[in-house]
């Protein structure tokens, strides 16, 4: 009597299985969304040290000063706030950690620190035509050449009173400074220029020679 074998196709299958499902295997990242892109943030860091640059008190010494930040109210203000203390260490005062181990007050107020957008365009910009209560047609821009100024503006001001008794001393001119990066589009397809800023960079450059 003849004994047939068959053949054992469990190994096969499984192995198909496998690989499979190594093969449908995937990956995925989250990834946050800001309310403001690091370009827009780091144009409001460049603007505001900027804005800083050479800052020193209207007072005849240099007593130890504690900034006062209470009035200070800015999307970007702990940075804001940093730089005018790193600017008053620089020009050689003392910071006090509170207000009772200091000589003079300087209370600080932030009138701008945002941001700045301006595009300029040679042709028609897109625009949404309504044509009824519940139907919007939109169209594209079509233009032969347009530039984009992104510019971060920064304006702080202040002013000085003894912490002893609150007698005033002298106000603080505002400081004001910004920072431009500028692009560059050619028949709505070649673009050129800075696209974005650099960490650190002081000096955004010639945007025509950019590309």
């Amino acid at each position: 009597m003849t004994r047939t074998v068959l053949p054992n196709r469990t190994a096969p299958i499984l192995a198909a299985v496998l690989g499979a499902a190594l093969t449908a295997a995937c990956a995925s990242t989250t990834e946050t969304n800001p309310s403001r892109t690091a370009t827009e943030q780091l144009l409001v860091a460049r603007a505001t040290d900027r804005a800083v640059d050479n800052l020193t008190l209207p007072i005849p010494d240099a007593p130890v000063v504690f900034v006062d930040e209470t009035y200070f109210r800015a999307e970007a203000a702990p940075y804001a706030v940093s730089a005018i203390r790193a600017a008053l260490s620089e020009a050689g005062y003392a910071l006090a950690r509170n207000r009772d181990q200091a000589d003079v007050i300087f209370e600080i107020r932030a009138g701008a620190l945002s941001l700045e957008q301006m595009r300029r365009l040679l042709g028609v910009p897109a625009m949404s035509v309504p044509l009824s209560d519940y139907r919007v047609v939109s169209f594209p821009e079509l233009s032969l050449y347009s530039r984009r100024d992104r510019t971060g503006v920064a304006e702080f001001s202040g002013f000085v009173y003894r912490a002893e008794d609150g007698a005033p001393i002298a106000a603080v001119a505002p400081m004001i400074g910004q920072y431009t990066i500028r692009s560059h589009r050619l028949l709505m397809m070649m673009t050129w220029g800075q696209q974005y800023a650099e960490p650190g960079e002081q000096d955004p450059g010639e945007s025509w020679w950019e590309f």
